[in-house]
């Protein structure tokens, strides 16, 4: 999968992370600059749960997404599509309780959960609607969604400055420490072909997510949507 698009084949995207997986969480960590441990940090304070409720965090990978949640005494499940990252997963966090789904058909009763989130996952997502009505169903009544996802620069010399980074030096750095350095080509451009911030609040409301805003971090390379159900 070399290229990028909205229209992407559900088994080529679950290789590609198969293939990533055992390096995944360090490269991110390179390629972010160290900012993704902050904005899993802003997810957590935006789900706003506590010991006791439960919340499902789709596109969990590693279960990296999952550690704010599972520590504060949260009943976390971690669920993702690529068996790779789960098989990591599980082999470094035994207590947590990993499943194996796919977004748009999730394994999941109605109103099972309290809060649902993803992060850097739903433009992964063969239908990105679909998945949106699925959280949607899987959460209990006044129970909230956040989607972290990288956004659009808010900046216009900046954005032209974030783009090059995507196409030219990511996939370099990407070489020196992905187990997949062609995983992180496909990612860059799926960035690019991702929408803006407006877009994707559009999408959240024609789910049925009510009340939906988002929050920019890192000068809206990352973007947080929240919504109600």
């Amino acid at each position: 999968m070399s290229r990028a698009s909205l229209e992407k084949s559900p088994h080529d995207v679950a290789a590609m992370f198969d293939r990533v997986a055992r390096r995944y969480d360090v490269t991110n960590t390179v390629l972010s600059l160290s900012q993704d441990r902050q904005w899993r940090k802003a997810v957590a304070d935006a789900l706003q749960v506590h010991a006791g409720q439960t919340v499902l965090d789709l596109a969990a990978g590693t279960g990296t997404s999952s550690e704010p949640f599972t520590d504060a005494g949260v009943h976390t499940v971690p669920c993702d599509f690529s068996l790779g990252m789960l098989r990591v997963g599980r082999t470094r966090r035994p207590d947590m309780p990993f499943v194996a789904g796919d977004g748009t058909r999730l394994p999941f009763a109605d109103a099972s959960f309290d809060a649902v989130t993803i992060s850097f996952g739903l433009r992964n997502v063969v239908d990105v609607d679909a998945c949106l009505r699925e959280l949607y169903r899987v959460t209990k009544p006044g129970g909230r969604v956040v989607v972290c996802e990288f956004s659009r620069p808010t900046w216009a010399p900046f954005r032209t400055v974030y783009t090059e980074y995507l196409m030219k030096a990511l996939p370099k750095v990407a070489t020196a420490v992905s187990s997949n350095p062609e995983a992180y080509v496909y990612l860059a451009e799926s960035i690019r072909a991702w929408p803006d911030q407006p877009g994707l609040a559009a999408k959240l409301q024609d789910a049925g997510w009510n009340t939906v805003q988002w929050r920019n971090l890192s000068g809206g390379i990352v973007a947080l949507h929240r919504g109600i159900k």
